[in-house]
């Protein structure tokens, strides 16, 4: 392990400590300054830099020159972990102290509250702090939260976009989610969303987040509309990571073979024709005679 790795652990275990036993203290000390201040009254300042999927090779380089110029850098579990680990590996060496404020399904270590006030302490003890998130802030990621709460502290803050894992890791599994003549819109939901809403057949794709939990329920609502339960379906876990894998089947099926294969988090699923484009998809579900559908392709001339 670098420095860096060795920093962090030491770094993380002390924070962690004192955020358990201070959070309430913070958030006393941010609801009796609730008042906003003037943003030239802190020299701190505050950047919510997506961290992508969890590769490092994914991170913008305008997030890596945030993390190089953080005091601090306020890390989540998923993707912006991996990024911090695999950058160490690769001999680059941040200074930032590590707090580690990451969050399990079901368990959330650190509360919001309590992470949108140590944004705003750290800040107004004049720090450079990095909140960085797994994908994009904006995604799912609460990003919105944590703005607001620094605009209204009067901390300066910045957004460094990252890329989704809604997008990146159908990639991985050779998913294009939308394809001319097979897909031209997609939708991205959590799984705990009202998903029978979501209208559209099989040339609306649809990727689903937070999933697995609920993948017997999003498979039986989806398969009641437009798209049918015979419509494809892959579930790719893990995606850049070292666990990685892809499972596809369909509407009736996929919640079987999840089942089967022990599919778990974090995993996403997609849902439309753009499966049969994959790679991965069977020979039974891999039939999609582009030249019919993709009027780039030209069809050879008769004979």
């Amino acid at each position: 392990m670098t420095d860096l790795s060795g920093r962090a652990v030491a770094s993380e275990s002390r924070r962690t400590g004192r955020i358990s036993q201070k959070s309430g203290q913070i958030l006393r000390s941010s609801r009796d300054s609730a008042k906003p201040v003037s943003a030239d009254s802190t020299t701190g300042k505050v950047c919510l830099v997506g961290a992508g999927p969890g590769d490092a090779g994914l991170l913008t380089l305008k997030g890596l020159r945030a993390l190089e110029a953080a005091d601090v850098i306020v890390a989540d579990r998923l993707g912006a972990r991996a990024v911090l680990d695999e950058l160490a590996a690769d001999g680059v060496e941040l200074r930032a102290e590590v707090v580690d404020v990451g969050k399990l399904p079901g368990h959330h270590a650190v509360p919001q509250d309590a992470i949108n006030a140590l944004l705003v302490q750290l800040a107004r003890d004049g720090k450079t702090v990095v909140r960085l998130k797994g994908g994009d802030p904006y995604i799912f990621g609460r990003g919105g939260e944590e703005l607001l709460a620094c605009q209204e502290a009067g901390v300066v803050v910045e957004v460094v976009p990252g890329i989704t894992s809604a997008v990146s890791v159908p990639a991985v599994a050779g998913i294009p989610l939308t394809h001319r003549g097979v897909a031209t819109a997609f939708t991205v939901a959590t799984a705990h969303d009202q998903i029978e809403a979501l209208g559209g057949g099989r040339d609306h794709t649809v990727v689903l987040l937070m999933g697995v939990g609920t993948l017997s329920n999003s498979a039986i609502t989806l398969a009641r509309g437009e798209r049918g339960g015979d419509c494809p379906v892959a579930i790719v876990e893990d995606g850049y990571g070292p666990g990685q894998r892809v499972t596809v089947g369909t509407l009736s099926t996929i919640a079987h073979q999840a089942a089967a294969r022990g599919v778990r988090s974090p995993a996403v699923v997609v849902v439309g024709d753009v499966v049969r484009l994959s790679p991965y998809a069977p020979a039974e579900l891999a039939t999609l005679a582009l030249e019919d559908f993709d009027p780039l392709i030209r069809k050879a001339p008769h004979s």
